[in-house]
């Protein structure tokens, strides 16, 4: 069996990250080959604490940052070979979902997939909580870009493996039986606390826009690591320029990045034209929020 780390940013949370431990303690086959490497936050006190007897528990305390330098931080102490994103309100609720995930692993030698579970919410449509080798994470150089505030890591490395799929390799696995449930009040499943206050919903929305090129760039290194070849250099990293201020301007940028954007098939360029679109219009409220803000029950 391969060692599997899961990376975990927490903040304030200690009840929901026991209750993540006891769900992993409880469904996994080999807990000596896992590895939970938690992020928190320096004046997060309550969860200095946090450990679990039944398998290894790596603790990084350091200062507020973004979720990409969160993920990436833990990523540079993950010492498994398979690396999965977490956050602290998930519950693991699938018996032996670890072999399920080495048996991906097994079906590509060379290490490059993106897998992802089922997590009662996004389904199929969404890798919430993407599964990658260190391996595919080291040609990637930065599979969590540190741009990225509170989100839409997800959706970069997605759209990194459907411009793979693109160039012939299809490479994404999702473990519809695995079940990773994501407890997010969107679904109902819990109240809205001090931490999802912090996350601004629309923070990345023009970081994902403005790395298109580099999500490119790395579904190229990917291509040329499966078939041997030597593996392109990577964009610079840089400040991603402003959003600009008026709203045709900012839908004129999103046609031409996603419309124009040959290396994916139309059907998906449409889709995240309207997607994004239809999110730039709410967030100035020139559309009704798609969700309410909730409490659950």
């Amino acid at each position: 069996m391969a060692k599997i780390s899961l990376l975990l940013p927490t903040r304030g949370r200690p009840h929901w990250v026991r209750r993540a431990f006891e769900s992993l303690a409880a469904h996994t086959s080999r807990l000596e080959d896992l590895e939970v490497v938690l992020y928190i936050d320096e004046d997060d006190a309550a969860s200095r604490d946090l450990d679990h007897d039944g398998f290894s528990v790596v603790k990084i305390v350091g200062p507020r940052a973004s979720m990409g330098a969160y993920n990436t931080a833990c990523l540079r102490r993950a010492s498994g070979d398979i690396v999965i994103l977490m956050n602290d309100d998930v519950i693991v609720r699938t018996a032996a979902w670890d072999r399920a995930v080495v048996d991906v692993s097994r079906k590509v030698p060379d290490g490059i997939f993106l897998a992802y579970a089922n997590d009662l919410h996004m389904g199929k449509r969404m890798c919430t909580f993407p599964i990658c080798t260190k391996q595919a994470c080291e040609v990637m150089v930065r599979p969590y870009p540190e741009e990225y505030r509170t989100g839409f890591i997800d959706w970069h490395l997605f759209d990194v493996f459907k411009r793979l799929r693109s160039r012939g390799h299809d490479r994404i696995f999702y473990l519809e039986q695995v079940i990773f449930e994501h407890c997010h009040y969107m679904s109902g499943k819990a109240e809205i606390d001090a931490t999802y206050r912090l996350k601004e919903y629309y923070a990345d929305d023009w970081t994902f826009v403005t790395l298109r090129h580099l999500r490119q760039r790395v579904a190229e290194r990917l291509a040329a690591s499966i078939v041997g070849k030597p593996l392109p250099e990577l964009p610079i990293a840089s400040v991603p320029p402003a959003r600009p201020a008026g709203s045709w301007r900012v839908l004129s940028r999103y046609a031409s990045v996603f419309l124009l954007d040959f290396a994916l098939p139309i059907g998906e360029r449409v889709r995240l034209f309207v997607w994004l679109t239809g999110r730039y219009l709410r967030s100035r409220g020139y559309l009704p929020p798609k969700r309410a803000l909730r409490k659950a029950g």
